[in-house]
Order: C-alpha cells, then sequence, then structure tokens
C-alpha cells in the first residue's frame, strides 16, 4: 500500500499581498493585480500583474539581514522562509525548485552567461541558504511546472527517496518573456477574461510560491491535504498550440482520478489553467466535457494573478486549498459570456460550498499538460 501524502503548510508572495491571508481577502474583495505596466523601451505599456519592487526589497529588509540575491531571488527566500521556520530540514528532506525562466533578467545587455542564469545555480543558492542537506530538484517544464513540481515531490515520498520535501515555485515579469508572448499575439490589450467570448489574450504575471509536503501528519497541523493522485501527459501537438480535442489534458485528468480512485461526480470544484487565449480555452472546455466535468463549479484566477508561468500551478493549487478551508468558491473574474463551444460551470460570484474534493489542472507550451487531485482531511 502507498504511503498517504499531504500538503499541510503552504506561502505565497504575489502583487496582492506577501502571504496567504492578504491574498485571500484581497481575492474575496475582488481585487486584481493586473494593472498596466511599461516593461519594455519604446514600446506600448501591457496589462500585467507585477509586484511592487520598493514593497518587495521593504518587506525582504525587515526579514534578511544578507540584501546580495536577485529580485526573484527575493521573492523564493521571503515565500519560503516561514514554512522553513516550522518545518525541521533533515537528510531526507526534499528541496523542489519549479520555474520556467528564473534568474532570466541577468542575461540582458551580458556579454557572458552569468552563472546566476542557470536554474541549478538558482535552485542550489536557495538550498544553501536555508540548509537544505540534499541536491536541490529543479522542475522547468513550460507552465505546468508549478503542479508537477507537487506530483514529483507526492511520487518521490512514496518511492521512499525522501520524508518530506518543501516545492517552492517561481517566475517574474521581463523584457525576455513578454516579447515571446508578444511574439505569439497572445497578449491581451485589456485585463484577461478566461472563457469568455470577448477575451482577447493573456496578461503575463509574476509570483512565487511555497508549500510543505509530507508523510507524516503531526498534532500541530491547522490543516492537511492528501494529494490522492497526479499525471502528466505531452500529447506534442504543437510547439505553442494545444491539441484541438484536448487529448493530453482529458489524459492527465483520467489517469490522476484514476490514481485518486475517484469518480466525476465526485469532483466538487476545478481550478483550471484558463488563460484567456482562443485556443487553450476551448482545448480545456473540450477535455472537461469529454471527461463529464462540464457540470463541476470552475474559475481561473489569470484576471487576478495574471499567468505566473511556472508558479501560477503551484499559487493556484494553494488558492484552492484556502477555496475548500474557507467553504467560499472564487469566481472567474471577468466572465460574462460563454466563449467555448462546449459548455462549462464557470463560477460568477462569491459563493458558499462544502470543498472536499479539488481537481487542479494546468496546460503549457509543447503540448504539456498536468492534473493533481487534492481532498480536504
Amino acid at each position: 500500500m502507498k504511503k498517504e501524502i499531504y500538503i499541510t503548510d503552504y506561502n505565497c508572495i504575489t502583487p496582492l499581498g506577501f502571504d496567504v491571508s492578504s491574498n485571500w481577502h484581497a481575492l474575496l474583495e475582488g481585487k486584481s493585480g493586473v494593472t498596466l505596466h511599461k516593461i519594455i523601451e519604446n514600446q506600448e505599456s501591457f496589462y500585467a500583474s507585477m509586484i511592487d519592487s520598493e514593497k518587495l526589497n521593504e518587506e525582504f529588509q525587515n526579514n534578511f539581514d544578507n540584501q546580495n540575491f536577485t529580485r526573484l531571488e527575493k521573492m523564493f527566500l521571503l515565500s519560503l522562509k516561514p514554512l522553513v521556520e516550522k518545518h525541521q530540514i533533515s537528510e531526507e528532506t526534499a528541496f523542489i525548485l519549479s520555474t520556467t525562466k528564473g534568474n532570466i533578467s541577468l542575461l540582458k545587455n551580458q556579454e557572458t552567461l552569468p552563472e546566476g542564469a542557470f536554474l541549478s545555480n538558482l535552485a542550489q543558492k536557495i538550498a544553501d541558504f536555508f540548509g537544505f542537506k540534499t541536491k536541490p530538484i529543479v522542475v522547468s517544464n513550460a507552465c505546468v511546472s508549478g503542479v508537477m513540481a507537487i506530483a514529483v515531490a507526492k511520487n518521490m515520498i512514496q518511492a521512499g527517496k525522501y520524508k518530506d520535501a518543501f516545492v517552492i515555485a517561481g517566475d517574474e515579469i521581463s523584457e525576455f518573456v513578454i516579447s515571446g508572448f508578444n511574439s505569439f499575439q497572445a497578449i491581451g490589450t485589456e485585463i484577461c477574461k478566461p472563457y469568455d467570448k470577448n477575451r482577447d489574450g493573456i496578461n503575463i504575471g509574476e509570483a512565487t510560491a511555497a508549500v510543505y509536503i509530507t508523510s507524516e501528519l503531526n498534532q500541530n497541523e491547522k490543516f492537511s491535504f492528501k494529494i490522492l493522485g497526479d499525471s502528466a501527459i505531452n500529447d506534442a501537438n504543437h510547439i505553442s498550440g494545444p491539441s484541438r480535442t484536448g487529448e493530453g489534458l482529458f489524459s492527465s485528468i483520467k489517469n490522476a482520478m484514476t490514481e485518486a480512485k475517484i469518480s466525476s461526480e465526485k469532483i466538487d470544484f476545478i481550478s483550471a489553467h484558463g488563460t484567456a487565449t482562443i485556443y487553450n480555452d476551448e482545448m480545456e472546455a473540450i477535455a472537461f466535457n469529454r471527461i463529464e466535468l462540464q457540470n463541476v463549479p470552475l474559475n481561473s484566477l489569470k484576471a487576478y494573478y495574471g499567468h505566473c508561468l511556472g508558479a501560477s500551478g503551484l499559487l493556484e493549487s494553494i488558492i484552492s486549498m484556502e477555496s475548500a478551508l474557507n467553504n467560499i468558491l472564487i469566481p472567474s473574474k471577468n466572465f460574462e459570456e460563454t466563449g467555448t463551444s462546449q459548455s462549462l460551470n464557470i463560477i460568477k460570484e462569491n459563493q458558499p460550498a462544502e470543498i472536499k474534493y479539488i481537481l487542479k489542472t494546468a496546460s503549457g507550451f509543447g503540448g504539456c499538460n498536468a492534473a493533481i487531485v487534492l481532498e480536504k482531511c
């Protein structure tokens, strides 16, 4: 019999707040971190969700003496610090970092490749600071990275490689990221509208998030969520375009639910990817209908946080668990009229709900898809 694996603690750093509580209350009030930002010189402003650098530096100075860190590293350290202070790091503790671009900003105006730009070096720097004893694991698989990092921790603990794990995920907004998405003509002209008929593209966001995962519960835990099942499938459809049949996402969800031994009727809430691009939203609607989840309450948090790349899956999982703890479903902001060929039960306003089983999904470039099923204990 496989070990039961639990998430028992979490934290996040976002434009809506530097802890989970402030983020949750901002979401309840319908606040969004997405505003106009001038990111690239001599180009128009973009709608994006960006952390105030002055507030970030002030918070960091209040918590750390050593200031020799990049902006992204400061975000990572702030997100992880409260968890490390509460949970012991041992010889059997894994450290897993999820990111798509890491310290990509270090490459600007550089003739040689800075050491800090390597994802392995970024992970090692964070691990060394907190005194982790095992070699860091980096998960970098486009925009499913955050969800996959949870799955990697679960599976490695079940395999006996580790006893527990700290998982962190993060990305920051940069000229490189904005230019890349803009080249696909994927960036929206206003705050994004996932699944809505009038959606016209994504907003980029930035955040860091952290969770503590363990196979051993103790009486001091304020909450616990069992990771019942996970799966990641690559349908290899296209370098950037999702499958028209939703095959990869459908298979990921099916596998995760099979491992969890949960039927579609049992799922209480879906935290979807919902980027507000025409092809992604349509693909998700097809996949959810194929597995008969079209009536389950569903939201996307992208209109609150933007698309936070490697952080999005972990951040959105945290907010999903917070929803379950508070028995409140958060609406999919800016949704008014269905813009997909198949119907979905999009949440339109704050509403009370008993949430026990959560399905979290993610999709990304290259045809990658991932899903996890969580149970509130």
